[in-house]
């Protein structure tokens, strides 16, 4: 299955209407694409990064700055300062009438912000990896897949196979942004996922969190090829970011992303 297809997946326009960090120097730095997670909070979007949220280990953007990435988030559609395009119900809804899907257009706005952030003189383009968790971690995860300029992903709480939590109505948990039509006929989220294979990418889940239960995500990272891939589980954790989460997240980026340009390749 070419998984483009479902995603309507094509150029993008560069979205240069986010929140840009960077440490202090001329660079180039190794960046991070951060996608903001959903949480049910429509008016916090991008501000996930300076001001962190209840699902995060407080604000990721100072962690970020610290380990020497620049870090760039934009709003999604429906979220923070684009609240006005509609509400999410009112997106989807939209997008079906057209055939397209709401995570289709997301991903889309993704891949603008990942050229723009490719295009800034203080970051390598070599070196951007995506970052998110739940929502965040999903849109990451297809964004890193689909597109090969992308070094490498960290997915926190959310990679999880579809098809058994329909059979247990788990999916019923996750918000109507979050569907990409006629996957399932051939395949599932740890298939896509599996594309980012060999290059570094980070999975870490929660053994106690209702939105991936365990038989769902066993399912995706069964799937996952064993090139490039760390993975972490905290078997306490629930569907929240921890301070063990992101300081596992933190080696895998300082082991891969501040390698030269040799050691990547050898």
């Amino acid at each position: 299955m070419r998984f483009e297809t479902l995603v309507d997946w094509r150029r993008a326009e560069p979205r240069g209407d986010g929140i840009f960090l960077c440490p202090e120097g001329d660079g180039p730095f190794p960046a991070l694409l951060y996608c903001h997670a959903h949480g049910g909070d429509y008016t916090l979007g991008k501000r996930e990064l300076t001001e962190g949220a209840r699902w995060t280990s407080g604000a990721p953007g100072p962690a970020f700055l610290a380990a020497g990435f620049a870090v760039y988030c934009i709003d999604m559609p429906g979220f923070g300062a684009r609240q006005a395009e509609g509400s999410e119900q009112a997106l989807a809804l939209t997008e079906g009438w057209h055939g397209r899907s709401l995570f289709a257009r997301m991903l889309a706005d993704q891949r603008g912000a990942f050229e723009h952030l490719a295009a800034h003189p203080r970051v390598d383009p070599a070196r951007i990896f995506t970052w998110g968790a739940s929502m965040g971690a999903a849109l990451g995860t297809w964004l890193a897949a689909l597109e090969p300029r992308v070094a490498g992903a960290v997915s926190l709480i959310m990679l999880a196979d579809i098809a058994p939590m329909i059979e247990t109505g788990a999916h019923e948990r996750h918000g109507p942004w979050f569907t990409a039509p006629g996957l399932l006929r051939e395949a599932d989220q740890g298939d896509v996922a599996a594309c980012i294979a060999p290059r570094p990418f980070f999975v870490a889940h929660g053994g106690a969190d209702h939105l991936t239960p365990q038989k769902a995500r066993d399912a995706a990272l069964a799937k996952l090829p064993r090139a490039g891939l760390t993975t972490f589980l905290q078997p306490e954790a629930g569907h929240g970011e921890t301070p063990e989460m992101r300081a596992a997240a933190l080696a895998f980026l300082a082991r891969h992303a501040h390698k030269t340009d040799r050691e990547r390749h050898s």
